[in-house]
C-alpha cells in the first residue's frame, strides 16, 4: 500500500494525522492515518496505490500547519539484512516504475537518508549518514541518480524508522522541504535577550518569501510588538533596522533600549493603540487564548492599525488542529470582508513549542 509520510514534532502525530485525514478527504484522497505517539512521523495511507503522486501533489508542505515534510512512500522494507541493505534498496527500486515516479528519463535529482527527530531515532543518525554514501554510488552506477544533484527533479528519500524498518519514497520540487529531516536550524544569537528571538526568526526566513520580507521588513519601518518582554522578538526587528514599540509591563532589554530604536510601553497589549495611528508590522507572542489573540491581531488588520502581522497562537494540550482550525476560520472570515487581499500561513514551526506561527501579509 502506498501512502503519504509526515515528519512532524514528536507528541503532534495526531493532530498532523487529523491535518491529513481532513486535507486528503476534502479533495477525496481517500484513505487512513496511522500514527503512533512521540514517533515523529505519521502515514496516510491510501486507498487508490495510483494516486500517489497527484496526492503529493495536493498541496507544499508550507502550506501546510503541522506536517515538517511529506513524502510518497511506494516501498517499505522490513527485517532488513544488515549485511545488504543498499541491496535491499535497490531491489525495491526495481519493483517500481521509476519514470512514472520522476518522470521520462526515471532519474531522481537528489537522495536523503533520514530518520525520526526522536531520542531513539538520533541513535540513527549516524548509520544514516554513512549509509548515504554507498547508496550514492549505487544509485548512480545503476543511472537513477542524476550525476550531479538537481533540486528540480523529483528527490528519493530512504527514512529509517529503525534499523530493521524503512520507508522507500520521493518528494517534489516546490512541494517538499530542501531542510534535512525538515528542519531548519538556526544559531542563537548571543546578544539576544531571550531563546523565543528564534521562533520569530524561523517565521520570518521560512514564512515570508524574499520580496515579502523586503516589503514587511524594511528598514526604517515601524512595528508593535505585543508581549515584548524581555525582547526576543524586538530584537529581531531591531536588527533590521525597525523602530519598534515594545509594549509589556516587564523591563525590555537595556541592549535593546540603548539602540535608539526601542521604546518601551508599560501597558496592557489589548487595550494599546500605536503611537502614530498605524505601524507597518504588529508581531505578538502573548500567552493567551488563540481565539482571543486571533480576534485582537484581526482588530488590527481590519482597522489599519498595521499592515501585516506575525503572532503565535498558543496551543492546548488536546484539540490542536480543531483549535488553530476555529480561531483562523473566524479571523479569515473578517478579512475577507474586506476589500484588501492578504498572504496568510501557519505553521508549526521547529522552534515553536505548543504553539503555531501565523504570517499575514497583505497584498493590496
Amino acid at each position: 500500500m502506498t501512502s503519504i509520510l509526515a515528519y512532524c514534532r514528536p507528541g503532534y502525530e495526531n493532530d498532523t494525522a487529523n491535518e491529513l485525514a481532513t486535507r486528503y478527504g476534502e479533495k477525496e484522497y481517500f484513505g487512513y492515518p496511522v500514527s503512533k505517539s512521540n514517533t515523529g512521523f505519521v502515514h496516510y495511507n491510501l486507498y487508490d496505490n495510483t494516486s500517489l503522486g497527484n496526492a503529493l501533489a495536493l498541496f507544499a508542505v508550507s502550506e501546510s500547519i503541522f506536517p515538517r515534510q511529506l513524502i510518497g512512500v511506494f516501498a517499505t522494507l522490513n527485517n532488513i539484512e544488515k549485511d545488504d541493505r543498499v541491496g535491499q534498496v535497490l531491489d525495491a527500486l526495481e519493483d517500481v516504475s521509476l519514470e512514472a515516479l520522476t518522470g521520462a528519463h526515471g532519474v531522481f535529482g537528489a537522495i536523503d537518508v533520514e530518520y525520526p527527530d526522536t531520542e531513539d531515532g538520533k541513535t540513527l543518525a549516524k548509520f544514516c549518514r554513512k549509509f548515504t554514501v554507498p547508496l550514492r554510488q549505487a544509485l548512480r552506477k545503476k543511472g537513477w541518480l542524476s550525476p550531479k544533484e538537481n533540486e528540480v527533479k523529483p528527490k528519493l528519500h530512504v527514512f529509517f524508522e529503525s534499523f530493521e524498518t524503512c520507508y522507500i519514497g520521493y518528494s517534489l520540487s516546490g512541494y517538499r522541504s530542501n531542510d534535512h529531516l525538515g528542519i531548519c536550524r538556526l544559531k542563537f544569537p548571543s546578544d539576544s535577550p531571550s531563546r523565543s528571538t528564534l521562533k520569530l526568526e524561523d517565521a520570518l526566513v521560512n514564512m515570508l518569501s524574499a520580496n515579502e520580507q523586503r516589503e514587511v521588513l524594511r528598514a526604517g519601518g515601524r512595528a508593535v510588538d505585543l508581549g515584548a518582554c524581555p525582547g526576543g522578538w524586538t530584537y529581531q526587528l531591531v536588527k533590521r533596522e525597525m523602530y519598534v514599540e515594545a509594549i509589556d509591563n516587564g523591563a525590555i532589554a537595556d541592549s535593546l533600549m540603548s539602540t535608539g530604536l526601542v521604546e518601551h510601553h508599560a501597558a496592557d497589549g489589548f487595550t494599546y493603540r500605536p503611537q502614530f495611528g498605524r505601524v507597518d508590522l504588529l508581531v505578538c507572542d502573548m500567552i493567551e487564548q488563540p481565539d482571543r489573540v486571533a480576534k485582537l491581531m484581526g482588530d488590527w488588520l481590519v482597522k489599519h492599525w498595521a499592515t501585516h502581522a506575525v503572532f503565535n497562537l498558543k496551543l492546548p494540550m488536546k484539540r490542536r488542529y480543531e483549535t488553530v482550525i476555529e480561531a483562523m476560520s473566524t479571523l479569515m472570515t473578517r478579512l475577507n470582508a474586506l476589500d484588501d487581499a492578504f498572504t496568510v500561513k501557519v505553521r508549526h514551526l521547529y522552534h515553536d513549542r505548543d504553539e503555531v506561527t501565523v504570517t499575514i501579509v497583505r497584498t493590496s
